[in-house]
């Protein structure tokens, strides 16, 4: 498969996640864990879609800092996305370890669909 179609078929199933997210809104039936996992997912397969567009190899992982790490040695300014590595920890730990992210505030899932369209957007541009 070609590095364009690989980060199309890459930025599909990102979208699929987005979707879940957004049909999470306003519904009490869904854990934020469960939001989480899927901004993560989300974010994830965004950002190797971005690697694979540039060519660039990543390792197996869900640590989004490591991927975005990678985009900054590519020379590619992620400033503006670091801020969604708090979501790694929804990838394994807060789906098995109860009360790993259980706080007073929920999350805010419409900022968080925000800035996950920012980025989809952002990658989908490039691996046109």
């Amino acid at each position: 498969m070609s590095a364009p179609d690989h980060a199309r078929g890459l930025l599909l199933m990102a979208r699929k996640d987005f979707d879940a997210m957004r049909g999470m809104v306003g519904n009490p039936l869904f854990a934020d864990e469960v939001f989480g996992f899927h901004a993560q997912q989300a974010i994830e397969k965004a950002l190797k879609a971005w690697l694979t567009a540039r060519s660039t190899d990543f390792p197996l992982t869900h640590d989004l800092s490591r991927l975005l790490g990678l985009l900054e040695e590519a020379r590619i300014d992620v400033g503006r996305y670091w801020p969604l590595v708090q979501y790694t920890v929804f990838a394994v730990q807060a789906r098995y370890e109860a009360g790993l992210v259980e706080s007073d505030v929920s999350i805010d899932r419409l900022a968080v669909i925000a800035e996950v369209e920012q980025l989809l957007t952002t990658v989908t541009s490039l691996a046109a």
